[in-house]
């Protein structure tokens, strides 16, 4: 199926299915201000750019790892602001936030990835059982 625009822009049930999201997830990240669409349509219906679709991806990424509402709001701004003109120390700044942000989610994702790993022994363990059972019957 392919993508319906207005123009460049991307209209709210093409971003959906792209990302894997619901209409809904979309309509509640504009009402709260994590996601709110570049513009609508005619129709009323959101718009959105590429631009917002990275944007929508980032707080995917971030919801995996299980932040929070205020963490995704902090590094959407900080990597916002690091996009417009900075002073070199407010940039250095935005920079260390960055860097303690990246290190946060590098610890998540490490935490995550040995819950998979426990997850699979966890499963391995219960199928041998189940062939264990069903040699013996």
């Amino acid at each position: 199926m392919g993508r319906r625009t207005c123009g460049t822009l991307l209209k709210i049930g093409d971003v959906a299915e792209r990302a894997g999201v619901s209409l809904r997830t979309l309509r509640h990240y504009d009402t709260i201000g994590l996601l709110p669409p570049t513009g609508r349509s005619e129709g009323g219906f959101r718009l959105y750019t590429e631009e917002d679709y990275r944007r929508l991806q980032i707080i995917q990424g971030m919801k995996a790892l299980g932040w929070s509402l205020e963490q995704i709001t902090e590094v959407l701004y900080t990597l916002a602001e690091l996009e417009a003109p900075q002073t070199p120390a407010r940039r250095a700044a935005l920079l260390r936030e960055l860097a303690v942000h990246t290190t946060e989610a590098d610890q998540q994702r490490r935490r995550l990835a040995e819950g998979l790993r426990r997850a699979d022994r966890l499963i391995e363990t219960l199928q041998q059982g189940q062939t264990r059972a069903t040699e013996v019957a």
